[in-house]
């Protein structure tokens, strides 16, 4: 069977029983290791940057360079604990976990995934977290 397109995982009304069939699967850990090979180009393109980068001699303009490393930085960051859950979900596929809320073993939904493909709380889950959160923080 050809490969499946997010148009086919957006348009997909099977049955509960065919969820995360090996179709789907084969999807998603394309596409999680799509988005962690660009994360790691990234970073490394960040590195070789900063390497190659000598500093300004003016103190206006190190101090400005200064805040867009540190800017890069943050966003680099962000991107590593990114690329941990893209790392757990992969190994999730393995495992035959995946596409699974973690908190009520139910589906968490193609279209959800195909939106955030770390998910790892159905829509429902994740807000009942959120509102709990939000409840405790007040």
């Amino acid at each position: 069977m050809a490969k499946l397109t997010e148009q086919d995982i957006i348009n997909w009304d099977g049955n509960e029983d065919d969820y995360m069939n090996e179709d789907h699967l084969a999807f998603f850990r394309e596409r999680l290791i799509s988005l962690q090979n660009e994360l790691i180009e990234k970073a490394s393109v960040t590195t070789n940057n900063m390497q190659e980068h000598e500093s300004a001699p003016d103190p206006a303009d190190r101090a400005s360079q200064e805040e867009e490393y540190a800017l890069e930085l943050r966003t680099r960051d962000r991107e590593r604990k990114l690329l941990v859950k893209i790392q757990d979900s992969l190994r999730e596929i393995e495992e035959g976990d995946y596409g699974f809320c973690h908190d009520t073993g139910e589906p968490i939904g193609l279209r959800r995934l195909l939106a955030r493909p770390t998910a790892t709380l159905s829509v429902e889950a994740q807000e009942r977290r959120e509102r709990m959160k939000k409840q405790y923080a007040d």
